[in-house]
């Protein structure tokens, strides 16, 4: 489902353009942006794993490797958003914020109450609430 706040398609602003780099460094910068593409779409479907970071790192890398994934993901309906918003004044939207509230508490009661070590758990579950209290900090867009 689109985004009602963003324009649509054909009325996106460019990627914003970056200085080439060393080829060896664009093929790593590439394989990190493939990986952190992998991890976000993988993120989608398991809990806790938080995939606007691991897409906005894609796209980062993917900014100083390969201007057409980078364009690719700027323009994808499910990721563009997440990287027009950070590129916008590091926002981040109110449902985004909302989602990782829910699976970071998910993940932190099933820390609680299964076998794991009960340091593991209080450490995990300060983790979480330290990035979400970063995350809460964050503008939202227009």
């Amino acid at each position: 489902m689109p985004d009602p706040h963003q324009p649509p398609p054909q009325q996106l602003p460019p990627p914003p353009p970056h200085a080439p780099l060393p080829l060896v460094v664009r093929w790593l910068l590439l394989a990190f942006a493939g990986l952190c593409l992998v991890m976000g779409v993988v993120g989608i479907f398991v809990p806790g794993l938080p995939t606007t970071v691991f897409i906005l790192m894609a796209g980062w890398a993917a900014a100083r490797s390969s201007p057409r994934l980078h364009a690719w993901l700027w323009r994808h309906p499910l990721f563009g958003s997440m990287l027009r918003n950070w590129a916008n004044g590091g926002c981040v939207s109110r449902r985004a914020k909302w989602s990782a509230t829910a699976l970071m508490a998910l993940c932190a009661v099933v820390l609680v109450v299964s076998n794991a070590p009960r340091w593991a758990a209080i450490t995990a579950s300060l983790c979480m609430a330290c990035v979400l209290a970063w995350l809460w900090r964050r503008p939202e867009p227009r």
